[in-house]
């Protein structure tokens, strides 16, 4: 199975990720992680984003998709893709990359909450970068570049809605739920 995550920041990715990843035994790309271990490796891409992290900008295209696909050998028995695709580019690209490996995404799933659900729980995380003024951007942010994925993977027919409202076990239900389907 091989799925991604699309949702805000503070609609639960991470943590729903790791119990996705422990109970059907995906492979959990990170971009974040895959980013940071390139750098570490030293790989020519990793030597390239390590520029951009340096100096606080954000990672080309390009250079996130090189190390996406780097790791994405890696996932043999599937994958849960977390923080990439971000924007229609990057999403186009993943497409033709998984074509060519004859390896298409079976489901993406999109963790819906309301902005005003988000806010509080980011407030209430107590992280340095969830000040007021850093999660409306965050927020802006996402509505702009990755929200319209939701559009693009409806269109695709493989995306699949979550009301990620809720504790973090029902939460966890209603994704168990849509996933059980593609076992």
């Amino acid at each position: 199975m091989r799925l991604v995550f699309v949702g805000p920041p503070g609609a639960g990715k991470g943590t729903q990720a790791e119990n996705i990843v422990r109970d059907y035994g995906l492979f959990h790309l990170s971009t974040g992680d895959a980013l940071r271990a390139a750098v570490k490796a030293k790989t020519p891409i990793g030597l390239e984003a390590e520029k951009y992290m340096n100096a606080g900008a954000l990672v080309p295209d390009e250079v996130v998709i090189g190390v996406v696909v780097e790791r994405l050998d890696e996932a043999k028995s599937g994958c849960l893709l977390d923080g990439f695709p971000r924007t229609i580019a990057q999403a186009e690209a993943l497409d033709k990359i998984l074509a060519e490996k004859n390896s298409p995404l079976d489901v993406v799933i999109e963790l819906a909450v309301p902005d005003d659900e988000l806010f509080t729980r980011l407030a209430s995380r107590g992280r340095a970068d969830d000040n007021p003024d850093v999660i409306k951007q965050r927020l802006v942010a996402y509505h702009t570049q990755t929200e319209p994925l939701v559009d693009y993977y409806t269109k695709s027919g493989i995306l699949k809605k979550i009301d990620a409202v809720g504790t973090i076990e029902e939460v966890y239900a209603k994704i168990k739920k849509v996933l059980d389907e593609y076992k």
